[in-house]
């Protein structure tokens, strides 16, 4: 979804609403992560004092294979995200979002966000025990011999 924000940025006190899903053809790019359903998002823009803000949410559930006992799960995510938009910076500066032509596709920006926030170890609890490296037995579900 790409969003104008021409009013948004000439008009203070100013607000937008959007709310959409990021579909699964487009969540196929996102390799090594297996959405169950299409990504929620729902959020604002608006101006306070002349400085547009981009506040959103991001709901989704991931079918998961867990780092440590490689059991399938699905968990349900929800992030917040905050951002101030400006339509052009002096430098590089990864602090703003840069709204080209008061345009911002924000698709990108909730795609670039939640992949960011996702953790890199995947478990299916945080005590989970894995697999024994010698025999392969579940630790979550019987104990072995082996380490003894």
């Amino acid at each position: 979804m790409t969003a104008d924000l021409r009013r948004v940025f000439n008009t203070t006190g100013e607000k937008k609403d959007f709310e959409f899903d990021i579909l699964q053809d487009e969540l196929s790019q996102c390799k090594g992560y297996d959405f169950v359903e299409s990504v929620k998002v729902s959020g604002s823009f608006y101006n306070r004092a002349d400085v547009v803000h981009m506040d959103y949410s991001v709901k989704f559930t991931l079918n998961i294979v867990c780092d440590r006992c490689l059991k399938e799960f699905e968990r349900e995510y929800s992030f917040d995200f905050k951002h101030v938009v400006v339509t052009a910076v002096n430098k590089n500066n990864d602090d703003f979002i840069i709204a080209d032509n008061y345009r911002v596709d924000v698709n990108e920006i909730a795609l670039s966000d939640l992949l960011l926030e996702l953790p890199t170890k995947l478990l299916c609890s945080d005590d989970c025990k894995g697999l024994c490296s010698v025999c392969g037995c579940d630790l979550n579900e019987s104990e072995c011999n082996c380490q003894n």
